[in-house]
């Protein structure tokens, strides 16, 4: 499978990595947020198969979920990709992959990317209830991962990846050539990995885009709230300057110069 879609330059997290170590290391060496999402999806793949679950019972559905209080759906829906298959383990594939790719680059704290797949999960639902209110999209997993793929996408242009050997392309290319592997292979539009990169577009210019044509403004950095309850205690001080290399630089900045003062105000007699 790591075969099928290989890169020269996306890191670690690929299937090819899993003979090199055990299976159990491989899997808690996964971030939080993967690894959670990952589980969940195995899990329901294994309960559908053994008929314990009905799959009827896993989609989103408007109607069961805030009429019927069937609220489980709103989670279901993004962990059940069909029973155990190849196509399942494909997407177990660029599940894993791209989001412990996304996630280990968005830092040590899972605030971060954990505030990014509450953003994806709530927009798809919502515009899921819009725009296919027919219930011709009921699983929204291949969305969420097609979200997942677009950021990291856009997140690493120079990138090269290859398709079978055959087709060698760079990162920001690779939503689009699923698409079209996933034409080919179902023979329709895959409007669930469109639904998915317009999401993910979204975020990403407002995330990576905006903050550079607004002097830093980080619109879709995680509140302070959902940071302490994902580690405990506000890491961020009121009036810091914006996270990232540029606020990093600015703080060392600051803190040079204050050294530098300091010695000099003592002089003053």
């Amino acid at each position: 499978m790591a075969a099928i879609l290989g890169g020269d330059g996306g890191g670690g997290g690929g299937l090819g990595e899993m003979g090199q170590f055990p299976l159990e290391q491989w899997f808690f060496e996964m971030p939080p947020c993967t690894r959670y999402w990952t589980t969940a999806t195995v899990l329901t793949a294994v309960l559908t198969q053994c008929k314990i679950v009905n799959p009827l019972q896993l989609y989103y559905s408007f109607r069961a979920v805030y009429v019927r209080s069937q609220y489980w759906r709103l989670v279901t829906t993004f962990t059940y990709f069909g029973p155990l298959s190849l196509d399942l383990l494909f997407h177990l594939f660029f599940l894993q992959r791209y989001s412990r790719l996304l996630e280990s680059s968005s830092g040590a704290s899972p605030a971060t990317f954990s505030w990014l797949l509450l953003y994806a999960c709530t927009s798809l639902l919502l515009l899921s209830s819009t725009l296919f209110s027919t219930g011709s999209l009921l699983f929204l997993g291949s969305s969420l991962s097609s979200t997942i793929v677009y950021i990291w996408s856009r997140r690493n242009p120079d990138t090269r990846l290859s398709l079978m050997g055959l087709l060698v392309f760079t990162a920001p290319y690779l939503p689009w050539v699923l698409m079209a592997f996933s034409l080919v292979m179902h023979g329709s539009v895959p409007r669930d990995e469109i639904l998915g990169v317009v999401v993910g577009h979204v975020w990403y210019f407002f995330a990576d885009v905006w903050p550079g044509l607004y002097e830093g403004q980080r619109p879709m950095d995680p509140p302070a709230w959902w940071v302490r309850l994902w580690e405990g205690r506000l890491r961020v001080e009121e009036g810091s300057e914006p996270r990232g290399v540029d606020g990093d630089v600015a703080a060392a900045a600051a803190a040079a110069a204050a050294a530098a003062v300091r010695p000099q105000a003592g002089e003053v007699r």
